[in-house]
């Protein structure tokens, strides 16, 4: 995976958003030797090659998710007002004023988390998008 496409974080959904958070947080998404990280399910989630059982997806794992929001004094709102789903939780990382939807609370607040960390749009591998 080399070829990297700028995309929209409100855009963000299962292996790449997964991606730009591992980015954010520092979690180590590539090795030497041309080994990287690839998609593990449709519903989102990266495995990382080097380690077949580690699969990082906190956007919908709240084992991996939860802790980030309570590291980074995250919010979580339902916006039961919203008729579409796509954006029935708002959320975001507490104290930057950035916060974004989404159609889980996880997704919404990494979405919220990579915006305030690397701005409105970033650049992932072209095949992690959907």
């Amino acid at each position: 995976m080399t070829d990297l496409i700028e995309v929209r974080v409100s855009n963000l959904v299962g292996a790449a958003l997964d991606w730009a958070v591992a980015q954010v947080e520092g979690v180590e998404t590539s090795w030497r030797y041309g080994r990287e990280l690839v998609k593990v399910h449709d519903r989102g989630g990266i495995k990382l090659v080097e380690s077949i059982r580690s699969i990082y997806s906190p956007s919908i794992d709240w084992s991996q998710g939860g802790p980030l929001v309570d590291k980074h004094h995250g919010g979580l709102h339902y916006e039961a007002h919203l008729a579409d789903a796509n954006f029935r939780y708002s959320s975001g990382p507490g104290r930057t004023g950035f916060w974004c939807y989404g159609p889980t609370a996880l997704i919404a607040f990494c979405r919220g988390l990579v915006k305030a960390k690397l701005g409105d749009t970033v650049q992932v591998p072209k095949e992690l998008m959907p």
